[in-house]
């Protein structure tokens, strides 16, 4: 597939970079707030104008010496400003065009022109959008940012979209290459980091890539997008997706961090692998499987990773009995193959990805119709079937519906009869002559008629 050109979009902290990329992408993907420094890593998502199809990166702002804000920063976002700008620049580097967003209602501030002189050291593209232009004297007012002299200059209105069409215009003028929207389909494996705050997502993700790819930080609750990160193992396309870590319900604090974990379990749904991460210092807690809990209700393939295997004091018989507690803990997932890993020091992470590929991998496995009645005939005889008012339940006629995730339909006489236990059991047959290592079976009980 032709390589989708890059934009980004850059600029001070809180002139509207999220809700410009919201508006462009035409989905609430980036977090939006009004207090600076809340969007801290690089999220993409693609957008699509005119027939053509490119990646629009956000940024968190990028803060210069003696920047001054509307809103304070938080004490918190303070800590993350230098990396905050590391990550800005990093995306400057890949993108083929650069979007500067400036506020049109705060006029050219001593911070736009710092953060213009580090796009002029740049050789790409620069388009400046003038947002929050909504009247008339802000629009006729923008042009006083030509004197940044980086670009053409776009008086616009994010939030309501005022002038974006005329910037998506200049966009698309200015990019190098395109991809047109049928070309467009995305055919990589999806798999998601996943798991309770500061258990090594960012850090699992930069190890696995060899790069500073997301904020890393001891503070819970540092990545607050999910965010989408492209490569080719061994052939095979790849999407890793970093995600917020997701906390129990009632301990979601309001604002940002629900909306960030919002985003996390959106995450899950499009994923076709999740990277189940544990803290072997803290061994499995409810909140891992609240998590693990999230991955099941989306039929999501599991594999499930113990990091910070490097702090734990080990003999023999450690692995083992680690093992056993994620396969008590975890009992609705006992079939989840389990790494014990230190994204810290690379201890087996370079196992990470062949197993979520084999995972992925039996995920699309299908069984022939034949052998799976047999295996149901087998089954039924070893362990009658439950019966109800002196009525049995009878298999009449099973097959294999589907794959992504394997779905197997079972013609009976009566659904109503199916007990759960009898359910699992049946699964639990299937698991014994063909694994589906980590991948969850969807099995559907139908009348007759049906």
């Amino acid at each position: 597939m032709k390589r989708k050109p890059m934009v980004a979009l850059v600029g001070r902290p809180n002139v509207g970079k999220s809700t410009l990329f919201n508006r462009l992408v035409g989905e609430r993907l980036a977090v939006v707030s009004d207090v600076p420094g809340t969007t801290r890593d690089r999220i993409q998502a693609d957008a699509e104008w005119g027939g053509l199809v490119f990646t629009v990166v956000d940024t968190g702002g990028i803060e210069v010496e003696g920047g001054i804000h509307t809103t304070p920063l938080s004490e918190d976002s303070a800590l993350f400003l230098p990396s905050i700008r590391a990550q800005a620049e990093v995306a400057i580097t890949a993108a083929d065009v650069v979007v500067i967003l400036v506020d049109a209602s705060a006029g050219l501030t001593a911070a736009d022109e710092e953060v213009a002189a580090i796009l002029r050291q740049s050789t790409k593209p620069v388009i400046i959008a003038a947002n929050k232009a909504d009247n008339s004297a802000l629009w006729e007012g923008a042009v006083d940012f030509y004197a940044l002299g980086l670009g053409p200059v776009f008086p616009i209105s994010a939030l309501h979209g005022t002038g974006t069409g005329d910037l998506l215009d200049a966009i698309v003028d200015a990019l190098p290459g395109w991809v047109s929207a049928e070309e467009e389909d995305d055919e990589s494996v999806k798999i998601a980091i996943v798991g309770r705050p500061n258990v090594g997502k960012s850090s699992l993700l930069n190890r696995l890539l060899g790069q500073e790819r997301a904020i890393v930080s001891p503070i819970p609750g540092t990545t607050r997008d999910a965010i989408d990160t492209y490569l080719s193992w061994e052939g095979t396309p790849v999407t890793l997706i970093d995600t917020a870590g997701i906390r129990r319900r009632g301990r979601i604090d309001p604002g940002v961090e629900r909306y960030s974990v919002l985003r996390a379990l959106g995450a899950i749904k499009r994923a076709d692998v999740a990277l189940l991460l544990v803290d072997a210092q803290d061994g499995v807690t409810s909140q891992d499987a609240h998590v693990a809990g999230f991955v099941l209700e989306e039929n999501v393939s599991v594999v499930v990773l113990v990091n910070k295997w490097d702090a734990v004091e080990k003999d023999t018989y450690t692995m083992a009995a680690f093992t056993q507690e994620v396969r008590q803990a975890l009992n609705f997932m006992d079939y989840v193959p389990v790494l014990f890993i230190s994204a810290l020091t690379g201890q087996r992470v370079q196992q990470v990805l062949p197993t979520a590929l084999q995972v992925q991998s039996a995920r699309m496995e299908r069984i022939p119709t034949s052998e799976l009645n047999r295996l149901v005939r087998e089954a039924s005889a070893r362990h009658a079937p439950p019966s109800r008012g002196g009525k049995r339940l009878k298999f009449l006629y099973s097959t294999q519906a589907g794959v992504d995730p394997p779905t197997f339909v079972f013609f009976v006489n009566d659904p109503q009869l199916v007990h759960f236990s009898y359910q699992r059991f049946i699964e639990n047959e299937i698991r014994r002559l063909y694994a589906f290592p980590g991948t969850p079976l969807v099995l559907r009980f139908r009348a007759r008629e049906e």
